[in-house]
């Protein structure tokens, strides 16, 4: 019993923490371009779990390294890049959203590579959050000509790899203490975003003569170390306490506390997005029904 009312504590906590990163990520892009907010994303995550988890690394397995690597660029390195690119086009209200096809990917990955199997109940809820998807894309498309939603493929291909990346920790990183994964995730993505982050142009006159560089790195540092950093811990704890579909349940919660941040900065959302938002998440819904 207090086993399950703590992943619900988990669950609410981190949909606090991520749906509000998807606000810190536009404000972040006034003043950086998508390639150092997400290089920047990743160093200073970094750092923040190296102080904390230092200690844990040496408990990781030598065996448990391939699939720490693989976990640290599905489910941070790449995404942190993949985000930011698209908020440069569409809102962030949206892309939490999408955001939340995480759990129908989930199951579409877990039947694909681990044949785990699905009940038709939830194979209507895929079909029923990727017509959502569609609709909530097309009509961002028309109520927002000037902005290219062919960037929310951004989105989507993110969705899949955190798919894959909690399967991969489920199956094969359950023994490895939550702390300890983040940190190794960072241990081997670290190098990789400060390379990245050279070849930007970051350290530049230009950059630093930028106006909103300041404000801009204020959000990226409270992004990493309660949207990244304190969330992996979170979100990893989650996983190993609960399931993999009831873990990335926290995107029922999230594109409403999303939404929320967008509305107060002016972001448009028409009654058929809401309505194409709904259709998604009964899709989520109807996903995490095994009967």
């Amino acid at each position: 019993m207090l086993q399950n009312n703590i992943k619900w504590v988990y669950l609410i906590a981190l949909s606090v923490i991520w749906g509000t990163s998807f606000i810190l990520i536009k404000k972040a892009l006034i003043g950086l371009n998508p390639y150092q907010l997400g290089a920047l994303r990743t160093i200073i995550t970094g750092l923040f779990l190296f102080i904390a988890g230092y200690k844990t690394v040496k408990t990781i397995k030598r065996t448990d390294w391939k699939w720490l690597a693989v976990s640290g660029f599905c489910g941070s390195f790449i995404p942190a890049f993949f985000f930011a690119i698209a908020e440069t086009e569409i809102d962030s209200a949206v892309a939490s959203v999408l955001n939340s096809l995480v759990p129908l990917n989930t199951i579409l990955f877990g039947f694909a590579v681990f044949k785990i199997a699905s009940t038709k109940r939830q194979v209507l809820g895929v079909i029923v959050g990727f017509i959502g998807t569609a609709i909530l894309i097309l009509q961002g498309a028309s109520l927002n000509p000037d902005q290219n939603y062919m960037y929310a493929g951004y989105i989507i291909a993110s969705t899949f790899m955190y798919a894959a990346n909690v399967n991969i920790i489920k199956r094969y990183l359950q023994d490895v203490k939550p702390l300890a994964i983040a940190t190794g995730n960072y241990v081997v993505i670290f190098i990789p975003a400060l390379i990245v982050l050279l070849f930007t142009g970051f350290f530049s006159e230009a950059t630093f003569n930028n106006s909103e560089i300041g404000m801009s790195i204020v959000y990226v540092v409270i992004l990493s170390l309660f949207g990244t950093a304190l969330a992996k811990v979170f979100y990893f704890k989650l996983v190993q306490i609960s399931t993999p579909v009831f873990a990335s349940s926290v995107t029922y919660i999230m594109p409403l506390v999303a939404l929320g941040w967008g509305v107060l900065d002016g972001e448009g959302f028409s009654l058929l997005q809401g309505f194409a938002a709904a259709i998604v998440l009964l899709g989520v819904y109807l996903s995490q029904k095994r009967i």
